[in-house]
């Protein structure tokens, strides 16, 4: 008997579960397997027993299995599995069911402490995803899976989509659920007819059979059905937080409580059909707010795409720009200097040297062979190269890497730290009221009342449509901006640009149109030296050297032994022993004069100035319909690279009180943002993402303006084709009615509340009126922010 009540009562202290046999005792801890002490020894050996002060027995109960992992050894199934490799780095994604807790997220992110050839480990604890970067070489993909199995967090590895599959399985248990607690409450509902209708003391001994009954699918709906909402609840407890949770975990266990006591001891009927009815209009309503997340994320992963184009290189090897969702396995592209390899592909041609800071963090370019895979993300720097594509495009692994989080900016959206803030005081608040109004009741002595006033309020004031609101607005925005050609990386910006009072633009191919250009050579080129620039000009993805590309219509270019472009200056390359150099003045030769208004570009062969292009820039077509909008509530500024011989030409469409600067180095144009923001202005820097970068990640908001080009940057908050330049007054329109509805949102929200507190404290409101109500609270929040958001995009004409 004493061994017994020992076996139950003693706890496996990794694992938490009870131990029924004899325990394994190491470092004066108890353990209840073989498996729990080897991933504690695991983690004691590399100081890892930091993982258990997160949480209490955090880890997952581990069992000794015979696994099969020497598929993983295939090279074949390794590339297939891996997100990015080179001589040295693999970075790979795996997706984890065990992950459950701040333990597991601190664990997992320490591995390079397990195994040194780790370089980094990073959680996202929603998805259940970490994504790892290791030394293949000293730490082979086998030995890496071996690792996380050893330590409880077994991946699951599949070839398919695991995340899209695990989504819905997730869905599928919801489901699952609902339709037990439908059943269950049905059938109490149904058991408890007699006595809706009086009708239960006609027989006693039905009443006590139904009261049992009850009880049963009570039970169901409480340790199954609800499983979720006290798992979540108690993880909030642990970490001294209260969640959205709480207060319904809460109130599930009151009542079963409750109606167990009433039902054992013979007082009365209980609250089955309240508890029952209860929980499956919860899953309802956590059903509606996951179907809703579920279809913002398919747009945002599936149905959006950065506004690109690649240059495919047809049958007849004549280049043709395509949107990059078109492009097909197989497909021949070219990829120019600064551009981002839009998929997996192979070198076919031409000397690659990539830069892969975008997927690894890493800035050290790589160089590539022909025959080798150039995996999506890579920047190429150097010389046009041409592509075959061999995996499809993935615009959610692109998008993926566009949020990575070494291009995330430290500040945080108001709005979204003031919802965070109130909904986690609200469910602090509800709990009082409801333990206050509860109190007045049974002092009083109306325990009927006190019961009905406690359960209530918990029900009616929950907080989910607030923490709803605010994220359901937003990317509902996105959506609308996706349509129209504004996209933005994630939903925190739609917030800064309704912030913004000031708009820096910059002008060669952002105000500038490169498809209108006007372009004329002042010297002589012969056919040799008219063929050595185009090839030249070919390799770089410069608005101006692609204009330049096309009106010398060069069919047999010419492979460069060397090619080296540099920001704000020009291009300098070797064709067998020819030198070529391209752009500014001062790059190219000081010496040289051009009388001209316009852009001008100068060229150097071999050591003789040539002449120079003469670009005579025209400006978009909405830009002065653009300023005039903009110019009533923001401060403009407009900085350039290019001499002033333009200016006037701009004073044309911009006031004359707009301070414009020319002649800015790639550094000089981030100071001056810097500088602007030192002034308290909320800066919108708005360039084409190659001179500018520094410039767009330095500001409030970076806007990348492109043209049929694969030239957006991680630095840049949004990518905006140039097409849709001039509806820009419209989207920050939009992004201002955002937080009015979202505020409107909050309103309404407090005053469902206050209504249903006012009549839930007086014992008026029955729990299960209340149940009812609160998901249709947030149908109606789903449905004004929907309808809000659609009237003001029909107001602002974005369709």
């Amino acid at each position: 008997m004493t061994s017994s009540d020992t076996s139950i009562k003693t706890l496996c202290f990794h694992c938490g579960d009870n131990i029924v046999t004899e325990p394994l005792i190491v470092d004066d801890k108890l353990f209840c397997c073989a498996g729990c002490k080897g991933v504690y020894q695991i983690l004691a050996q590399n100081n890892l027993c930091s993982y258990y002060n997160y949480n209490s027995s955090p880890g997952e109960k581990k069992s000794y299995t015979e696994q099969h992992l020497e598929y993983l050894n295939e090279p074949g199934i390794f590339s297939k599995l891996v997100d990015y490799t080179d001589e040295k780095r693999t970075l790979i994604t795996f997706y984890i069911p065990a992950i459950h807790c701040s333990s597991c997220l601190w664990l997992l992110e320490h591995l390079h402490k397990i195994h040194p050839a780790v370089a980094h480990s990073r959680v996202d604890f929603l998805k259940k995803q970490v994504e790892i970067t290791f030394d293949h070489h000293e730490l082979p993909l086998k030995s890496l899976v071996e690792i996380l199995i050893s330590i409880g967090y077994e991946p699951l590895i599949s070839l398919q989509d695991i995340v899209k599959d695990k989504s819905n399985a997730v869905n599928r248990e919801l489901i699952l659920k609902i339709a037990v607690s439908g059943f269950c409450m049905g059938n109490v509902m149904l058991f408890s007819f007699p006595e809706y209708l009086g009708l239960s003391s006609l027989e006693h001994q039905f009443q006590t059979l139904f009261g049992w009954l009850n009880l049963a699918f009570a039970s169901v709906a409480t340790f199954y059905c609800s499983r979720d909402f006290f798992v979540s609840a108690w993880g909030s407890l642990k970490n001294k937080v209260i969640n959205l949770d709480t207060p319904l975990a809460l109130i599930v266990a009151v009542l079963f409580m409750r109606s167990a006591y009433e039902i054992i001891s013979g007082a009365g009927p209980g609250f089955s059909d309240t508890l029952t009815g209860l929980v499956f209009l919860l899953l309802m309503g956590r059903w509606v707010k996951q179907r809703t997340y579920n279809h913002i994320s398919f747009n945002r992963d599936y149905r959006s795409y950065f506004p690109v184009a690649v240059t495919l290189l047809n049958e007849e090897g004549i280049e043709v720009p395509v949107p990059i969702n078109d492009l097909e396995i197989g497909a021949r592209i070219l990829v120019r200097n600064n551009e981002i390899v839009p998929a997996d592909s192979i070198l076919m041609k031409g000397t690659g040297c990539f830069d892969f800071s975008f997927v690894t963090g890493e800035s050290q370019p790589q160089s590539k062979v022909l025959g080798e895979i150039i995996y999506a993300g890579g920047r190429q720097i150097g010389e046009a190269i041409e592509l075959e594509v061999v995996k499809p495009v993935s615009q959610s692994y692109l998008t993926r890497l566009w949020n990575n989080e070494a291009f995330k900016r430290s500040d945080q959206s108001k709005i979204k730290n003031f919802n965070d803030t109130i909904a986690q005081y609200f469910s602090l608040a509800v709990i009082a009221i409801a333990l206050v109004s509860a109190g007045f009741w049974w002092y009083m002595g109306d325990t009927s009342k006190g019961w009905d006033a406690f359960s209530s309020v918990l029900i009616v004031a929950c907080p989910c449509v607030l923490a709803l609101s605010t994220p359901l607005t937003l990317s509902t925005v996105l959506g609308i901006f996706d349509r129209n050609d504004f996209y933005l990386k994630n939903t925190d910006v739609v917030e800064q640009l309704a912030r913004i009072d000031t708009v820096v633009f910059d002008k060669t191919g952002t105000i500038s149109c490169p498809e209108t250009n006007n372009l004329t050579f002042s010297g002589e080129l012969t056919l040799f030296e008219g063929s050595l620039v185009s090839s030249v000009a070919r390799n770089s993805s410069h608005p101006l050297s692609r204009q330049i590309t096309k009106w010398l219509d060069g069919k047999d270019y010419l492979k460069a032994d060397s090619y080296r472009e540099i920001p704000g200056k020009g291009i300098s390359a070797f064709f067998d022993r020819h030198e070529v150099l391209m752009g500014s003045r001062s790059f190219v030769s000081p010496q040289a004069l051009s009388l001209s208004n316009a852009s001008t570009v100068h060229v150097r062969i071999d050591g003789q100035y040539k002449g120079y292009f003469k670009i005579n820039q025209k400006w978009r077509t909405s830009l002065k319909d653009l300023i005039v909008s903009l110019k009533v509530q923001y401060r403009l500024h407009v900085i350039s690279g290019d001499h002033s011989d333009e200016k006037k030409d701009l004073m044309e469409v911009f006031p004359e009180y707009v301070p414009m600067l020319f002649n800015q180095s790639p550094q000089d144009k981030l100071e001056y943002v810097q500088k602007l923001q030192v002034d308290q202005n909320v800066v919108m820097m708005l360039g084409d993402g190659l001179n500018d970068a520094g410039a767009l990640r330095q500001s409030d908001l970076g806007v990348a303006v492109t043209d049929n080009i694969n030239n957006f940057t991680p630095g840049s908050d949004a990518i905006l084709k140039g097409s849709a330049m001039g509806k820009l007054p419209q989207f920050i329109s939009q992004a201002k009615s955002a937080v009015l509805i979202i505020k409107c949102s909050f309103m309404i929200a407090t005053i469902y509340n206050l209504i249903g507190v006012f009549f839930a404290v007086q014992g008026r409101l029955y729990p299960l009126t209340a149940a009812i109500l609160m998901p249709m609270s947030t149908i109606t929040i789903i449905i004004l922010t929907n309808l809000a958001n659609r009237y003001f995009a029909k107001k602002y004409r974005l369709r």
